[in-house]
């Protein structure tokens, strides 16, 4: 259990010190799905209401809705290493959007179309349509039976809320810079990091050696002891040994001398 807690300890703080940013999953944003939206109709409208030839705009406004949706890609791609480029692009990305919605706004105007706001009648609902869809599957069908003041009030539409979500993206980039920094802040934090884990790794080594070499010491002083032991417990046996020898030489004798002293007497007694 204890390693299983380290280990996810050590995880843990290999994820707080990774240098490249996770890269953010731009498919599910919702502000390039809708900027997604926008360049699709924006090419509808330039095919049904412009002339094909001959007129700047359609070019200007397939290129501001191309540019705005490749931005947001190309910045979430590049926010895996500079924080800043991401929002340099983004930035790029809402002006883009900013001279398409100008382009609607002066079709409009120059055909005397009127721009739906809070008093029109269909304003709510084509509001509360565009903020929750995000697909253009949920516009295609419309597409084609659009009239062209329809047609251009939705894409305003889009075009403000899409600007209004990069805005809250765009804080949020901020915030999170000012909290975790950029690739540099990183980089340093996490080569500081891995300099301080090896070097609490050499200490915890070097604390463990000199533990080591005391118990070896300990170990070495016990072996002393015991073969001191050893030997006076060898030198005792050898004592005991030698005095048993000895008094058993002496029994011999004893006998021997009273055996001797018997024989010599029968005959005298004879």
């Amino acid at each position: 259990m204890e390693n299983t807690h380290q280990d996810g300890k050590e995880l843990s703080a290999d994820k707080d010190k990774k240098v490249l940013r996770d890269v953010v999953d731009w498919q599910h944003l919702h502000l390039y799905q809708k900027s997604d939206v926008l360049y699709q109709l924006t090419f509808i409208f330039c095919q049904r209401f412009l002339p094909k030839y001959g007129d700047r705009t359609v070019d200007q406004m397939v290129q501001a809705a191309r540019s705005g949706k490749q931005n947001i890609v190309e910045g979430s791609e590049d926010g895996m290493t500079s924080t800043e480029m991401e929002i340099k692009l983004l930035n790029v990305a809402r002006s883009s959007f900013r001279e398409l919605r100008e382009d609607y706004q002066d079709y409009l105007n120059s055909r005397n179309l009127r721009q739906w706001d809070f008093h029109h009648c269909r304003y709510n609902g084509m509001l509360a349509y565009c903020r929750e869809h995000n697909l253009f599957a949920d516009y295609k069908p419309y597409a084609m039976r659009w009239t062209a003041e329809e047609f251009c009030n939705v894409a305003l539409t889009l075009c403000h809320i899409t600007d209004k979500m990069m805005c809250s993206y765009l804080k949020w980039l901020e915030k999170n810079f000012v909290q975790k920094g950029g690739i540099k802040e990183r980089m340093y934090a996490a080569r500081t990091g891995y300099r301080q884990q090896q070097d609490e790794l050499l200490s915890k080594y070097k604390q463990e050696n000199e533990a080591l070499k005391r118990k070896c010491s300990a170990y070495e002083h016990e072996i002393q002891c015991l073969k001191a032991e050893l030997a006076k417990l060898s030198n005792a046996a050898c004592d005991t040994s030698t005095t048993s020898t000895t008094s058993t030489t002496s029994i011999t004798s004893i006998t021997s001398a009273t055996s001797d002293t018997s024989s010599s007497s029968s005959p005298s007694s004879q």
